[in-house]
């Protein structure tokens, strides 16, 4: 799905430079605590922090999103909170309301982008009723504490994931965003970390990053389904019969089956 140049082409223009010199020791601190630290076995459990430990009301992430979203030139619809459930998603989340990550967990249920074509997680709503860490339990981790190889933060229609890698999916790219792409069953690095994949969903060009996927009426198929589904495609999407998506028959489906149908397929390919 992916052209091997969409990091110049889609991503690296609406990349904001980091030129304060705190900012960028604090997101070189969120990296190597959340992705460079030894992987831990799933008896090896970390300490969880408390939630008044986890929001930052000094520096809130929050306001950094909102001016990416106030400047977004692809439609952001920002789903309203549900505040215990935002707490409860933050909280299993780990990590603080400083970063943006955690600013969209507490204070939204997710980020539906262009219409509904991706969805963010963020701690869950009527539209996209799974929360992030709720998601990711039982793909990336089972037990709360531990820390995951990978962590799904955004997802599309066509049953493509967005993650970041801990080492999960790649021994390079560690902190970076991956994108599992159904037209060839693999993960594919981005190079971009989560704080510029929310600035790409904002105002990246999502019509180069799809350029091949976008069928005839997929706005109003899109209208019709809600955030936690997905669109299964026949033939499939990672078959020769199936490369022109305007000849596949398409069923709205659970994003679950999606994501559990895909990775058998990765098995029986013989991807990692």
């Amino acid at each position: 799905m992916l052209r091997r140049d969409f990091y110049l082409i889609c991503v690296r223009p609406f990349i904001t430079p980091c030129n304060n010199i705190t900012m960028k020791l604090y997101l070189y601190a969120v990296i190597i605590t959340l992705f460079i630290s030894p992987v831990i076995t799933n008896a090896q459990i970390h300490k969880m922090k408390p939630l008044n430990e986890l929001i930052n009301t000094k520096e809130p992430g929050w306001e950094l999103v909102q001016k990416w979203i106030k400047a977004a030139t692809n439609h952001i619809e920002v789903l309203p909170k549900d505040s215990a459930r935002a707490d409860h998603a933050l909280y299993l989340t780990q990590v603080t309301t400083r970063s943006p990550m955690g600013a969209i967990i507490h204070e939204t249920g997710g980020l539906l982008v262009d219409h509904g074509w991706i969805r963010v997680l963020g701690s869950g709503h009527e539209k996209l009723n799974r929360s992030l860490p709720a998601w990711n339990k039982g793909k990336s981790y089972t037990n709360e504490g531990e820390q995951p190889g990978f962590l799904l933060i955004a997802d599309d229609v066509l049953g493509g994931f967005f993650a970041i890698n801990a080492g999960g999916l790649s021994s390079q790219g560690i902190g970076s965003v991956f994108y599992f792409a159904p037209d060839n069953l693999e993960w594919e690095n981005m190079e971009i970390g989560y704080s510029d994949f929310i600035t790409f969903c904002c105002s990246g060009d999502l019509k180069q990053f799809y350029q091949d996927f976008r069928w005839t009426g997929w706005e109003d198929d899109v209208a019709k389904m809600s955030g936690t589904q997905g669109m299964s495609f026949f033939p499939f999407l990672f078959t020769k019969e199936g490369k022109d998506i305007n000849n596949t028959s398409k069923k709205p489906v659970p994003v679950e089956e999606l994501w559990t149908l895909q990775n058998e397929h990765t098995k029986d390919a013989g991807h990692h």
